[in-house]
């Protein structure tokens, strides 16, 4: 839900109706991402009968995507679940609501909207860094109302160049192996956090967006331009760059989360406990 580097992405036109909107998916974006969405619910059986499924919904292009997507699914029948838009307000300028709100009206997307004040509790209490206080506050926000909601599952627009980008910043900067996986439970242990994008890659949710003439919102911090850390975009620009030059090596990455052999590694954690 909280997207560390904001893009302003600019539609082709204005925004076309919602039935075309939804049509597009299964037509012009089939290969491209409602085969890979599909594909990656069934590869990790992310949803199951009898879910309630909360879908984050920041606003921006991912999450309005992931809405759509299933709206789209719940139409074929195939699994008995429920879904429920949540997003969380953490101080946006009013025109930035109204937008968002006009965006939902026009996507025929039901949201539930939790009002806060996330972003001046952050940039008072981390004033020259608030962007990591901010997601972590929203993030313990967002289970908790989730869980009193009573759903079982949350669900985020965390796509293919997410996990990518989230695993070499965490080798380059953290010193360790770790990225984005498909399915994992909250803190509490009462929630599941779901990512059904993560095979959809983010230039085909642009292309979607841009086509569509979906006027999403970036991030809206009123601060975030001139504080946010700039590590997610050298990394960005970093694999854009190598992408170039070897097509296929983010593909490469992301295999590699699924092929780590423990024999050639000095030492691994399982279970919060180190193993060599």
């Amino acid at each position: 839900m909280v997207n560390l580097v904001c893009e302003a992405i600019i539609p082709d036109g204005p925004m076309k109706e919602v039935e075309e909107i939804e049509n597009s998916i299964r037509t012009i974006y089939r290969k491209t991402i409602w085969s890979k969405f599909v594909k990656a619910i069934n590869d990790y059986n992310l949803i199951e009968n009898g879910d309630k499924i909360a879908i984050g919904v920041s606003g921006g292009k991912d999450s309005l995507l992931l809405v759509k997507l299933f709206h789209e699914l719940k139409k074929d029948r195939s699994k008995n679940f429920e879904f429920k838009a949540v997003s969380l307000n953490p101080g946006f300028r009013e025109s930035d609501l109204e937008n968002f709100k006009k965006n939902l009206e026009k996507l025929n997307i039901n949201c539930a909207i939790i009002d806060t004040n996330i972003w001046e509790i952050a940039n008072e209490k981390a004033q020259d860094y608030p962007c990591f206080l901010c997601a972590k506050m929203r993030r313990g926000i967002l289970y908790r109302k989730v869980e009193e909601f009573g759903y079982n599952k949350l669900t985020l627009g965390h796509h293919f160049d997410d996990v990518i980008e989230t695993t070499m910043i965490n080798m380059l900067y953290a010193g360790t192996v770790k990225t984005m996986t498909p399915k994992v439970k909250s803190t509490s242990g009462n929630l599941s956090l779901i990512r059904p994008l993560i095979y959809v890659r983010e230039e085909d949710i642009i292309n979607y967006t841009k086509r569509n003439g979906i006027r999403a919102m970036n991030c809206g911090c009123t601060i975030e331009a001139g504080k946010t850390s700039s590590k997610r975009r050298e990394v960005k620009e970093m694999l854009a760059a190598l992408e170039e030059k070897n097509p296929g090596i983010k593909q490469s990455i992301f295999n590699s989360m699924k092929n780590i052999n423990l024999e050639y590694v000095f030492g691994y954690t399982s279970g919060n406990k180190n193993k060599m």
